[in-house]
């Protein structure tokens, strides 16, 4: 095993939840787990740190970051505005195949809705798509970049029950937008499910600390 290897378990292990936000990442310990030395671990643990997955704190040593209440905000904050730009340019661009998929997607998410860890995954799948169907490069690359620090947030909104039905009538919003070829609805359909996740999670942190 490589230290690209250790990179992608550790990376996968922190994007799927099971590595916690301020959860401590010794070397030794994460070495002996993966049959490894101390070496190519550090080199994965330097990479995760370039990717703002992990961080380092005095008298912790490497943590798996955790966000802020402010950098929370501002995630949500440019999140809202690529991914409205994404679901415009995806009105004037994508097909009628894509847009068809995109609808389906839908439907499947909304028999899914009591699953929250397969509404999420769902839910990751259709924003990705539609995305994609904005058929810019740079746009995606820009997104895919901000979904890794998304990872950190912890649970999925989607747990809460009103996000369930909530988050498919948005997301419905935004096809029916694109559906009329109209880029400027679809594109305020899109700002205005990215608020209302982010008033979600904000209900979400204030219950964790109470």
């Amino acid at each position: 095993m490589t230290a690209d290897d250790a990179y992608k378990i550790l990376h996968d292990r922190i994007i799927s939840g099971d590595l916690k936000p301020g959860q401590k990442m010794r070397e030794v310990e994460i070495a002996e787990s993966l049959g490894l030395s101390r070496t190519p671990v550090r080199e994965a643990f330097h990479r995760l740190k370039s990717d703002g997955l992990l961080t380092q704190e005095p008298n912790k040593g490497a943590v798996v970051r955790q966000l802020d209440y402010q950098s929370v905000s501002e995630l949500y904050k440019i999140r809202e505005v690529l991914e409205g730009t994404a679901a415009a340019m995806a009105t004037r661009q994508m097909s009628t195949v894509e847009l068809k998929a995109l609808y389906e997607l839908l439907e499947v998410q909304d028999a899914a809705k009591d699953d929250v860890a397969e509404a999420s995954r769902l839910n990751k799948v259709f924003h990705h798509t539609l995305c994609q169907s904005a058929h810019n490069r740079y746009l995606v690359e820009m997104i895919d970049s901000l979904d890794l620090s998304m990872a950190l947030l912890g649970r999925s909104t989607l747990g809460l029950e009103s996000r369930k039905a909530e988050a498919i009538a948005e997301h419905r919003k935004i096809l029916d937008a694109m559906s009329e070829g109209d880029a400027a609805k679809a594109e305020n359909a899109a700002r205005a499910h990215i608020r209302a996740a982010h008033a979600a999670r904000l209900t979400i942190i204030f219950e964790d600390q109470r």
